[in-house]
């Protein structure tokens, strides 16, 4: 195993070293936020693919393929169709819109009340998701190192606000193109293939399997449903995802990078099945699916290859990690924070170093935050599942609905995130974290209050929708966010 040490220790060194890199270029709040907005279509994609596919995409995606075959790509599948229709329906408008946060845009659209409560719920589902892709070290450094589970958690965590605190979204881009670099090969390029030989073939998995694992329908198709409602929509919506459409250099990045990355889900998705597919051939009795990627890695490939592999695991559980722990701490900041004690100061230069700084600040706090909170979780699933339902049955609805709708209103809105997070919260505590039933019937009651509130109160001032539209057009934004580009960073890739 000394070469496969040797592989994750040089992998680990290099992502601090990647963000104490990215220090020297998070000089103001727009660097340090949205990498300047300045990242060019290869970037981007890769960016984009790597903080969509974590731990959850890569050690569930092939646990579920254990469980179900090739149907077990769904999971994994719906985040790519989410991420496709975010890129081909939204993210032109979504980028011109040069915000931070999602709750800036509801209040664009909504007049300036609507930011403090989705902040909140936008929060509970960043830190949630932060804190449960920190939990997955705790089985990579298992595997690796038979790590007792806090030092493991720990480690990893620590690495991670490490280079997170130090150079903001720069550090974490870079990182995460490395990252999205090592998951192709390692679990594309090599662990597929290598699984689908030691299995025996196609031929031989399918005589040694029941048919309904080679079935695209053997998951069930109210699972996949429910994958749709809850990944799908929740690509649409959620701060981690819209914190990297804003930093796209222009709108057309934004459309075609993301389609790119949406893409690479799709074809992840169905590797990630196929290799635990595989793994059910080769270990027909494990006690947990999850287990599966571990055992295949550490049993069937060779030395150096396994390393490698696990590093790719690594890489996928620290880009989810990176991108949820700063969207969380952005918010927090700029949503909740600086909300509550009013206007902030700005210093005579434009308080850009100030505004690195407390948001450095927020970032390192959510990172211990984030690290604590993951010590004493148990259950990654039912946090998890919490976190996105709170977030699509909240704030799916007057998201999408003032993008579409004309007609809704700030009053709606609010009304549509209160009944919604309490349907769901509701719901749950009724029929449990994991049914179904809170994501429908909260997602419907949100839908039902947005619209009959919006038609029965005041339509939104005809001003505010102009500067709306004004910013839709990508004209309007800060004079910060039109500065010319250096030079050096001008024609990023």
């Amino acid at each position: 195993m000394a070469v496969d040490y040797a592989v994750i220790v040089v992998y680990l060194a290099g992502m601090l070293a990647v963000g104490w890199w990215g220090m020297r270029r998070a000089k103001s709040k727009s660097e340090f936020l949205v990498a300047g907005r300045r990242l060019g279509p290869s970037m981007y994609s890769g960016t984009m693919a790597a903080i969509v596919l974590g731990g959850a995409s890569t050690i569930g995606g092939v646990g579920l393929g254990y469980k179900y075959g090739l149907s077990g790509a769904w999971m994994v599948f719906t985040i790519g169709l989410g991420l496709l229709a975010l890129s081909v329906f939204f993210s032109a408008r979504i980028a011109r819109l040069k915000v931070y946060t999602v709750s800036e845009m509801l209040d664009l659209r909504y007049g300036g009340r609507a930011g403090l409560i989705t902040g909140v719920v936008m929060w509970a589902y960043t830190l949630m998701l932060a804190v449960t892709s920190t939990i997955a070290y705790a089985t990579i450094f298992d595997v690796l190192f038979d790590m007792n589970r806090t030092v493991a958690i720990i480690l990893g965590g620590s690495i991670v606000v490490a280079y997170s605190t130090l150079g903001g979204m720069w550090s974490i881009t870079l990182t995460d193109m490395v990252q999205f670099v090592v998951k192709t090969i390692g679990v594309l390029l090599l662990l597929l293939p290598i699984a689908v030989v030691k299995a025996g073939g196609f031929a031989e998995m399918k005589a040694q399997l029941p048919t309904d694992y080679f079935a695209p329908f053997g998951i069930g198709g109210e699972t996949i449903f429910t994958y749709v409602l809850i990944y799908t929509f929740g690509m649409l919506i959620g701060q981690d995802i819209w914190q990297r459409v804003f930093t796209a250099r222009d709108d057309k990045v934004a459309r075609w990078g993301g389609t790119v990355a949406g893409t690479y889900c799709l074809a992840y998705a169905l590797a990630g099945a196929v290799v635990g597919t595989a793994a059910k051939v080769l270990y027909p009795d494990l006690a947990n699916a999850d287990d599966a990627f571990a055992t295949i890695v550490k049993d069937a490939l060779p030395l150096g290859v396994r390393g490698l592999v696990l590093a790719a695991a690594l890489a996928a559980v620290m880009s989810t990690s990176s991108g949820a722990l700063i969207a969380c701490a952005t918010v927090a900041n700029n949503d909740i924070w600086q909300r509550l004690r009013g206007a902030v100061t700005r210093r005579p230069d434009g308080g850009q170093h100030d505004e690195v700084k407390g948001n450095r600040l927020f970032i390192l706090a959510m990172g211990v935050a984030v690290i604590g909170i993951a010590i004493a979780l148990n259950n990654v699933v039912e946090a998890l599942t919490v976190a996105y339902n709170l977030l699509v049955g909240g704030l799916l609805v007057p998201i999408l609905g003032g993008l579409l709708w004309k007609r809704g209103t700030v009053h709606g809105a609010l009304s549509s995130v209160v009944v919604g997070g309490l349907a769901v919260i509701t719901l749950m505590a009724n029929f449990g974290i994991l049914a179904n039933e809170p994501i429908y019937y909260g997602l419907l009651a949100s839908l039902v209050t947005y619209v009959a509130v919006s038609l029965a109160t005041k339509p939104t001032d005809e001003a505010v929708l102009a500067n709306w539209r004004e910013r839709l057009a990508g004209r309007g934004a800060e004079a910060d966010e039109q500065r010319p580009e250096p030079e050096a960073v001008r024609a990023t890739p």
